[in-house]
């Protein structure tokens, strides 16, 4: 049976794509508000699962010893290629989820953000991730949050499903790995993306208003986050541990 992974509306492929509008140069407070929640649970070497351009991945370069980007889409394995040529500590793979991925050497961590929720074997593929992750070793997961916010642009974009906390975690079991951090985030994003996306019937997040939100939703989010645990939001984090080996 092929994975929602391989049949992807819109893969992230080139600069245009529909998901890369919610980044780059419109939402830079965005993607480094990204970048702080994940960089503190990375060890020393990385797989990140759905590269696209390799624009992520590369802000960790300075504190990796490896770095192995991936992608499914061939032109985004073409693009890694080429960003990535001659540097001998960064590999670059192409494949999709779940699978037996053709890594020799294990990695510490594992990062894929906005990638489960293309995936309809979505427990079975944390398990092929959990294959080339060393034990104790943690994957780091970025998906988008409630059933409530799931509109045209997650048809669009490919989304078999948004996630809570509950059903998240439940895959994660699923899949033998066990839930370190395991929240919602990005509450004033959902309620946000709720208003245009669901109550206005907006099908594609307009890049003047990201622009907007980036400067000041985005902001005022991360403060709030430093002092409450939100009940809701855009996005569930996750950093799920793989079992030490008895």
């Amino acid at each position: 049976m092929s994975s929602g992974y391989d049949r992807v509306v819109q893969p992230a492929a080139g600069d245009e794509a529909l998901e890369n509008h919610l980044g780059g140069d419109e939402a830079k407070n965005y993607r480094q508000y990204e970048f702080d929640m994940v960089a503190p649970h990375v060890g020393r070497s990385m797989l990140e699962i759905g590269s696209g351009l390799g624009h992520f991945a590369e802000q960790f370069l300075p504190r990796l010893d490896r770095l192995v980007v991936s992608d499914f889409d061939p032109y985004c394995v073409e693009q890694l290629e080429k960003r990535f040529a001659g540097r001998d500590e960064i590999g670059v793979l192409q494949f999709g989820l779940p699978t037996e991925i053709p890594l020799e050497d294990k990695v510490d961590t594992v990062v894929m953000m906005n990638v489960l929720e293309h995936i309809e074997e979505d427990a079975e593929a944390l398990r092929s991730l959990a294959r080339v992750t060393q034990p104790g070793g943690r994957i780091i997961i970025w998906v988008p949050g409630y059933p409530q916010l799931y509109g045209d642009f997650d048809r669009k974009v490919g989304h078999v499903q948004r996630y809570t906390p509950k059903t998240l975690g439940r895959t994660v079991a699923r899949a033998g790995l066990d839930a370190e951090v395991l929240k919602p985030i990005n509450f004033l994003g959902g309620i946000a993306w709720w208003a245009a996306v669901r109550r206005g019937g907006v099908g594609y997040p307009d890049p003047r208003l990201v622009k907007i939100y980036d400067r000041t939703v985005v902001p005022l989010t991360r403060l709030i986050e430093r002092f409450v645990r939100p009940p809701f939001g855009q996005t569930v984090f996750c950093v799920a541990r793989v079992p030490q080996e008895k």
